[in-house]
């Protein structure tokens, strides 16, 4: 994903919440001032790989969804998804992260040797600064929704969720395995259940630029708004 196929999807996100694109690109600036080019060679487990993309839904709990992730290749994991395979025995390769809900996990798995993409964005300033010094810097990997800028990049995604998958395709995985997603989850906020209308719709465009069908998406791709998807 380059960025001028990212940044006409990005200005709709901005308007559709009201973001501030200026506050983005504050938040990447300090994200960069703390952290070094990221070897992409440390996810070379991802590429040519089945990856499962690991939501933190209610469903991550059930066994057929832990067997799933544990049959794949390469595990990406959103949040605190992470954790609730931790607790089952399954390790991710990458996690993936705007920091508002679990740090010490971040700090835990950079200490460990494993990566984190650790994501700036207008309102997490304040976090980034107090977590991103205590990690192990080479395994952070730094990620913005605005232009990339030093060694902060760019792969798309708005939710840790789509941008886990964003991720993984960007690192060449051969196929997407989508574990613990709940697009419809009841006991979400109203802000996060649009957020997730979001992740929907960005899911829909990988998918279609994969020529691939995710199983996430059957029966909902006809309610999708796509309008604001640069399709082919």
């Amino acid at each position: 994903m380059e960025f001028d196929e990212w940044e006409p999807v990005y200005e709709a996100i901005c308007r559709d919440f009201g973001y501030d694109r200026t506050d983005d690109e504050r938040a990447r600036d300090v994200l960069a001032s703390l952290t070094d080019d990221f070897d992409l060679d440390r996810l070379s487990s991802l590429r040519d790989a089945t990856v499962a993309v690991t939501g933190a839904g209610p469903s991550l709990e059930s066994e057929s969804a832990l067997e799933r992730a544990r049959a794949a290749d390469a595990v990406v994991a959103a949040s605190t998804a992470v954790d609730t395979l931790a607790a089952n025995g399954i390790d991710t390769d990458c996690m993936v992260t705007d920091l508002d809900k679990n740090p010490e996990t971040v700090r835990r798995l950079t200490d460990a040797g494993t990566p984190v993409a650790i994501h700036a964005h207008g309102d997490n300033v304040p976090l980034v600064r107090d977590v991103v010094p205590d990690c192990a810097s080479e395994f952070v990997l730094p990620t913005t929704q605005a232009a990339p800028h030093g060694p902060v990049r760019n792969v798309g995604g708005f939710t840790d969720g789509d941008r886990a998958a964003f991720l993984a395709d960007h690192l060449g995985a051969a196929e997407l395995v989508f574990v613990g997603w709940d697009l419809e989850d009841p006991a979400v906020a109203p802000p996060k259940a649009r957020k997730l209308e979001w992740a929907e719709r960005l899911l829909y465009w990988l998918e279609s630029r994969r020529a691939e069908r995710f199983p996430v998406l059957d029966g909902r791709r006809d309610a999708i708004d796509t309008s604001a998807l640069p399709l082919e």
